[in-house]
């Protein structure tokens, strides 16, 4: 079996040679020529795999190390007897981080409790959800928003997005991009969005770039419609908008997700799916531990009771390193995003000297506790 895969997917060198020759390439050097011999490819979303790469090619399975699928033509891949798969729910834990992290940011800049708001998050599905289960720990109203589900499930858990207009001080995007059909999200976020919101909200986008009208919201943050900006996805990545880049709170090249746990999640969701594809019956699959942090051990006992869990998250992840590099570097969004140092999720962590009260939020949240 040949494989051919990005380079840039980590904890993958070494272990998938067990299915057969491995060759590795950056993303962006994936071309039609690349392909034409192999039988699985591996990828990230960098390069968009379609009829002008995959034309005559002996390609039968890919892989997508990421959650999403807009970067292949599934109709192409479809009727040309191309199997592809993604790896649903691998970051969602990751994208919480990120999406936490930054609340907790603005709310400390802004001098507002997070208990005290109410987030409007559009599309619930992984990664939704693990952003809700989080933001309701905080004691945040939390309003749901997601058409599919709610004409799948008939429940009356889900809100119209003209109710997040109007009553969501937050408004959260976790939504595939969808061009067309019944629920298109392709600038879900337009002009006429930003119009109509109420309450001037911070808006936070780390599902896909074009979900979000870049220059609707430029020049919504120039009106003064909304308050505020997190922004990790972008359209025309990597070529992003860099009035709008230094217009926004915290701004990140596209890695929300891109925690160790997650990026190891997706790359074995990506050897299981070639194992089964083609029915190898491997009973093991050799996988890479997942490095252990510095500085695990998280002490709080110098922090004020209402401090400790804000501490604790930005002890784990803090946006605004990363942020403060884009802005002063924008032309390496893809070097950023291709050389990340992979930062490890809250389960990594061991809290100590963690006040009573704060024991709840801490253990849900996925931190150890003593």
């Amino acid at each position: 079996m040949k494989i051919l895969a990005d380079a840039h997917i980590p904890y993958l060198k070494g272990v998938a040679e067990q299915f057969g020759k491995v060759s590795y390439l950056p993303g962006d050097q994936f071309t039609k020529e690349a392909v034409k011999d192999k039988d699985v490819l591996i990828v990230r979303t960098v390069t968009h795999f379609d009829e002008k790469i995959l034309k005559d090619s002996n390609v039968k399975l890919i892989c997508s190390a990421t959650i999403g699928f807009d970067h292949i033509d599934t109709d192409y891949c479809d009727a040309h007897n191309i199997a592809w798969r993604t790896a649903p729910g691998c970051n969602a834990r990751s994208v919480e981080q990120y999406v936490t992290a930054s609340l907790i940011y603005m709310a400390e800049k802004n001098n507002f409790k997070l208990k005290d708001k109410t987030i409007g998050i559009v599309g619930v599905g992984n990664v939704g959800k693990e952003v809700a289960r989080a933001c309701e720990l905080f004691g945040m109203k939390v309003l749901l928003n997601d058409p599919p589900r709610r004409e799948t499930e008939n429940s009356d858990l889900f809100v119209d997005l003209e109710t997040i207009q109007k009553q969501a001080d937050i408004i959260t995007f976790h939504t595939p991009l969808i061009r067309e059909g019944r629920h298109p999200t392709f600038h879900l976020a337009d002009g006429i969005f930003f119009d109509d919101l109420n309450r001037k909200p911070i808006i936070i986008n780390t599902s896909r770039g074009a979900v979000v009208d870049n220059q609707a919201l430029k020049n919504s943050l120039k009106a003064g419609n909304v308050s505020g900006a997190i922004i990790d996805t972008w359209e025309n990545e990597p070529n992003i908008d860099l009035k709008l880049l230094q217009l926004v709170d915290i701004a990140t090249p596209h890695i929300a997700g891109y925690s160790a746990d997650g990026k190891w999640n997706a790359t074995r969701m990506s050897l299981y799916s070639i194992n089964d594809f083609f029915n190898l019956k491997k009973e093991h699959i050799e996988l890479i531990p997942i490095p252990e942090p510095e500085n695990k051990e998280i002490d709080l006992s110098r922090y004020a009771v209402d401090e400790q869990i804000a501490h604790a998250v930005l002890h784990t992840y803090n946006p605004l390193n990363d942020s403060k590099l884009l802005k002063e570097n924008p032309d390496n969004f893809y070097y950023f995003r291709s050389h990340y140092p992979l930062r490890r999720e809250y389960k990594a962590y061991n809290a100590i000297n963690l006040h009573e009260q704060n024991q709840h939020i801490m253990r849900n949240l996925g931190f150890i506790t003593d």
